[in-house]
């Protein structure tokens, strides 16, 4: 019989293509999804659908246990709340939540639970020449960052839960949208950066970060934390160099005033504010976008983890826009 590992997140950019490497790798899949996720993009698949009351550990163990899981990759946050409070009960709480529940299931059936925090978790450095390690003392700048370094923090009072906790760095790949706003705006001539500091960035192709991540589920590793990206870094103007090269597109460059941009950014969170939603521009966002250095060292994922990067950021790129440019994306 098929291992089963349960997904949280499924419908999302990272849960698609986590449920493509495990389908790959011979588990059977279960699904988690919100009531009326969109889910069309998963029909094509030979998995199971299941939803999750996160708020309710009683109703989590009896879930959990009916669908039969052997692992759980717990994938499902919230990238934009309207406060640290709403960051923190997403996925800090919940993650505790669902952890706690896994621990419960009769029979120590759950095996494994792999938790996709975030480099977020641990921030940037202000040394260009120095690596984020996982031994680095974490210091976020954003309260997406503080929720996921909480969520850390409560799984570690759970000395008995058999965890990997994933760091990966900035993630792109086909069904992203926040990258894609800059490779359309690529695309239509325009290059834009705020301010002129120099930076050092990190990225991670999301088929290494899910070939990773299923690896993750038979590795005999407990309780340890590994930060994930291609293991290279790469200065600001690199990711819009390689993408002019892809598309063959000649750009305006423009080098946007940091207090303009900040000035922006507060004008579309008033304005949101009144749809109680979050725009991709913030001006927390803006500090993650500005940050000094986010590049990482994956020496500990290679070595406990096998993890080999098979796509540097040209490959992965040329596959990403293929796939913009097929499904007209750009």
């Amino acid at each position: 019989m098929k291992k089963k590992v349960l997904i949280t997140g499924a419908s999302g950019f990272i849960g698609f293509h986590l449920i493509e490497a495990a389908l790959k790798r011979g588990l059977a899949v279960c699904a988690a999804v919100r009531q009326g996720s969109a889910i069309d993009h998963l029909k094509s698949y030979d998995i199971e659908y299941c939803e999750l009351d996160y708020n309710n550990e009683e109703q989590l163990v009896k879930q959990l246990a009916a669908t039969g899981c052997d692992y759980i990759i717990h994938a499902v946050g919230a990238t934009r709340a309207g406060s640290q409070q709403a960051y923190d009960k997403i996925n800090a709480e919940y993650t505790f939540n669902l952890a706690s529940a896994a621990l419960k299931v009769a029979d120590n059936k759950i095996t494994r639970f792999v938790f996709m925090s975030s480099l977020a978790a641990v921030g940037p450095l202000n040394d260009k020449n120095t690596l984020i390690t996982e031994n680095v003392t974490p210091a976020p700048v954003t309260a997406y960052g503080r929720s996921k370094l909480l969520a850390e923090q409560k799984l570690q009072t759970l000395p008995q839960l058999p965890l990997v906790v994933l760091r990966p760095t900035a993630v792109y790949g086909a069904r992203e949208r926040d990258i894609l706003i800059m490779m359309r705006s690529i695309n239509r001539g325009i290059e834009a950066y705020i301010g002129k500091g120099d930076q050092q960035l990190s990225f991670v192709y999301v088929k290494d970060l899910a070939s990773v991540t299923i690896d993750s589920l038979f590795s005999r590793v407990s309780q340890m934390t590994f930060n994930i990206s291609d293991g290279a870094g790469y200065d600001q103007y690199e990711l819009a160099r390689l993408c002019k090269w892809i598309l063959h597109k000649n750009t305006l460059r423009l080098h946007l005033p940091h207090k303009m941009v900040k000035g922006l950014a507060f004008t579309l969170e008033k304005i949101y504010a009144w749809r109680g939603k979050t725009p991709v521009l913030n001006r927390e966002k803006l500090q993650e976008l500005t940050a000094i250095n986010w590049q990482c060292s994956i020496e500990k994922a290679k070595i406990h983890l096998g993890f080999s990067p098979q796509y540097a950021l040209d490959r992965g790129l040329r596959e990403t826009l293929q796939w913009y440019s097929d499904n007209k994306w750009l």
